[in-house]
């Protein structure tokens, strides 16, 4: 029930949170973007309370994936390109009488935002990102 989430300070406000609820949140922001996602597990170690996992996340973005700042309000909105990526990542994740207590990460955030068409941003797509930015600040009010 206090299980942290080291990443959610880019993440939507019901992620914010501690326990499973946050964690629950997390996985609908993401699959609300992105279809067929899918973490392969390549290597997993574990030392004392610490776990790390060597995966690969991929899927395919069919929803408007959006960025939350520090104030909980959407930063950034990339509009679906329809496009599949695959990118390889280090979750981290403490564990006490068998239960995740905290977890954090390393991606490759560049390697996917390349593959998905995000960047480098062309003028059209850029238009885009402007009107979902604003569909997504006025859903947040």
């Amino acid at each position: 029930p206090e299980a942290t989430n080291r990443e959610d300070t880019a993440e939507p406000p019901a992620t914010r949170g501690r326990g499973p609820a946050a964690f629950h949140a997390s996985a609908e922001w993401l699959r609300s973007a992105y279809a067929d996602l899918h973490w392969e597990v390549h290597e997993a170690t574990a030392e004392g309370d610490l776990v790390a996992l060597h995966v690969t996340m991929s899927g395919r973005q069919t929803g408007t994936f959006v960025v939350y700042g520090p104030d909980a309000q959407p930063a950034q909105a990339f509009p679906s390109t329809g496009k599949t990526f695959a990118v390889t990542q280090t979750h981290w994740i403490r564990v006490r009488d068998g239960k995740l207590i905290e977890h954090w990460a390393n991606r490759d955030d560049l390697g996917q935002a390349t593959q998905l068409g995000w960047v480098p941003p062309n003028p059209i797509y850029l238009l885009r990102m402007r009107r979902a930015l604003s569909e997504a600040r006025k859903a947040a009010h």
